[in-house]
């Protein structure tokens, strides 16, 4: 290759430049129509009542947390591998971060595991569709049905996944998604909350915006809440990408199958596993390495790779691996945590740079 390959870069369509132009030529650059319309293109995406724009997925987390009333002595179930926001707000709003194994095989929330961890205090459990997977929903919403705990699906890697035929993001009670630049659909930084509680739905659209309702009165503070909203501008572009989202989904779809021809017969990696009542969209494509084919390690592959002009992440650091977090243990999560690579999965990859990027990897099993 004569030009590196990048882990990620967005994609534009067309039409992004041009309503952004408009967004700011109407002057409406903070609220306004493409915001308006944003939302209710969510509300249609997941058969949900409200949809809320907000400025990151990791605000979207925040904002459901404050919705249910999560405070200091709660606990909040999340996996002990993936990306770690739920984890995080959970310590800012005073609660208590509990981790769950992952599947071995799916790297997504094991059931079993996550019904050992509840307790009386468990306020939420927050399942993380991580890489575009999405988990078994059905035991999931089971479990949070029989012992009364609200489900957060956190979809900021699985937009347009479904399981069972039905949107990830369509099953807890407040679901949320992120369009920060690397994501399926981009607003640069962005992200949304859909829920069908019209009492939630209130909450949060008073904590968004200053605890102020404005159609009531200028000023009046009802709650003590923050800024999260998005503005005009960035919804302007999510609608000019969600204009192209069957693209956007074919082509993703193109460059996981190719990726899956090059490394399904091969035993030195394993393929995230994806059971058969899930169809992904997948967000990075990610393989498990085989210690033995690969005994220089993870972290000296993704050098060598980069050697080879190939820009690759690790695996998401298991929750018990970091200091953050109170002591504990989580032995499938460390092992994914610790082999997997994650490789360029944007979607105008081409068949040529993933060949190159997959028999480059290949290349340096020993």
């Amino acid at each position: 290759m004569l030009k590196r390959i990048p882990w990620a870069k967005p994609h534009f369509y067309g039409n992004e430049a041009k309503y952004v132009t408009n967004a700011i030529e109407s002057t409406w650059i903070s609220g306004g129509a493409y915001l308006d319309e944003l939302e209710l293109k969510f509300r249609d995406i997941c058969d949900k009542k409200h949809a809320l724009a907000v400025s990151n997925g990791t605000t979207a987390i925040h904002l459901a947390y404050l919705a249910l009333g999560i405070k200091p002595g709660d606990e909040i179930i999340v996996p002990g591998f993936c990306f770690l926001a739920a984890a995080n707000i959970a310590i800012h709003v005073g609660a208590t971060p509990v981790f769950s194994e992952v599947d071995k095989n799916t790297w997504c929330m094991d059931p079993v595991d996550l019904e050992r961890r509840i307790t009386n205090r468990t306020k939420a459990i927050v399942p993380v569709h991580t890489y575009g997977n999405v988990c078994d929903m059905d035991l999931i919403m089971d479990i949070a049905r029989k012992r009364k705990i609200a489900v957060i699906e956190d979809c900021a890697e699985s937009l347009f996944s479904k399981f069972k035929d039905r949107q990830s993001g369509s099953f807890g009670v407040i679901n949320t998604f992120s369009f920060q630049a690397t994501k399926t659909i981009t607003t640069g930084e962005g992200g949304m909350v859909v829920t069908d509680d019209d009492e939630f739905a209130e909450r949060m659209l008073l904590y968004r915006s200053h605890g102020m309702n404005r159609k009531k009165v200028i000023y009046w503070h009802e709650l003590p809440g923050h800024n999260f909203r998005l503005t005009n501008m960035q919804a302007a572009l999510g609608i000019a990408q969600l204009e192209n989202a069957l693209d956007i989904i074919k082509t993703r779809k193109q460059v996981y199958d190719k990726y899956v021809s090059h490394f399904s017969n091969v035993s030195c990696v394993s393929i995230q596993k994806i059971n058969s009542n899930v169809d992904p969209l997948i967000w990075a494509f990610a393989l498990r390495l085989n210690e033995e084919a690969f005994p220089q390690g993870r972290d000296m592959v993704r050098k060598q790779m980069d050697e080879l002009g190939i820009e690759t992440r690790p695996g998401f650091y298991a929750s018990s691996l970091l200091n953050i977090y109170t002591n504990h243990k989580l032995p499938v999560s460390e092992s994914i945590s610790e082999n997997v690579i994650s490789l360029p999965s944007f979607p105008t990859l081409s068949d040529e740079e993933i060949e190159y990027i997959s028999n480059g990897l290949l290349k340096l099993r020993k």
